[in-house]
């Protein structure tokens, strides 16, 4: 195959679409952002990238059906604005071909004749959080002041080291060609998947985008990760380990 094939599914009349980029990351903020954007909305699948830059692998539906991993486009109708909406379970093997696959994608966002996009995603805080502030990155300062009304934070010097990937080159290459463009980054420990980081960051999106979703779901996962995180705290808070038992045990 070439270094990217790009399978056209379904081509929809969309008004004035908003990219939504949501990739795996950091707690896999942006990625269940994405997908629950998809299951509450029961999004159109409409592309399908290839590239030799994801994994040599095939992923196996219920039925053992192999399907040649990629990225996808799905076309969500809201109330309040038409999304593009694109998630997969991988990010580019290499500096080009994050580079190269950016590129492509937002060829097809511009083939869809969007100028806007959000990308999703975690900043790593490097211990539980207990409330979930979204911090922000735009390609252009006169996107700041929207974004803080909707409660996202704007600090100097963060994320520390920059924003990485696609989320980070949405940014960087979306701006060169014009699109207003910015990053919503949920806070999150960094550890473990974190659904109330990615819900965090879906209520700033439906702010700036005037559209509203339901939390049913996300929220029994949330539930889920809250007896993980309780049981981290409890080792956390336990008592100490006596230096004369800290040997090792093979």
């Amino acid at each position: 195959m070439d270094d990217i094939e790009i399978d056209e599914v379904a081509t929809p009349e969309l008004d004035d679409p908003v990219l939504i980029e949501g990739l795996p990351g950091v707690g896999h903020v942006g990625k269940l952002a994405a997908e629950h954007l998809l299951e509450e909305f029961d999004g159109e699948l409409v592309r399908r990238v290839y590239t030799t830059e994801f994994p040599p692998q095939v992923n196996v539906d219920g039925d053992g059906v192999a399907e040649l991993t990629c990225a996808e486009f799905h076309a969500v109708e809201t109330d309040g604005a038409d999304l593009l909406v694109l998630t997969g379970d991988h990010q580019a093997g290499s500096n080009k071909g994050h580079y190269t696959l950016t590129t492509t994608f937002l060829d097809v966002a511009e083939e869809f004749g969007a100028t806007r996009a959000y990308a999703l995603g975690g900043v790593p805080t490097g211990e539980l959080v207990e409330e979930y502030t979204v911090l922000g990155a735009v390609s252009d300062a006169d996107l700041v002041d929207g974004l803080e009304d909707a409660g996202v934070e704007f600090r100097p010097d963060e994320p520390a080291g920059g924003i990485v990937g696609v989320s980070g080159l949405v940014l960087g290459l979306g701006g060169r060609r014009g699109f207003d463009a910015a990053c919503l980054m949920g806070e999150t420990s960094g550890y473990l998947v974190d659904p109330k980081s990615a819900r965090a960051v879906l209520e700033v999106l439906e702010a700036v985008l005037d559209f509203s979703v339901g939390y049913e779901s996300l929220e029994d996962r949330a539930e889920e990760m809250e007896e993980v995180v309780g049981k981290i705290r409890e080792m956390q808070d336990g008592p100490a380990v006596p230096d004369d038992d800290l040997r090792y045990i093979g």
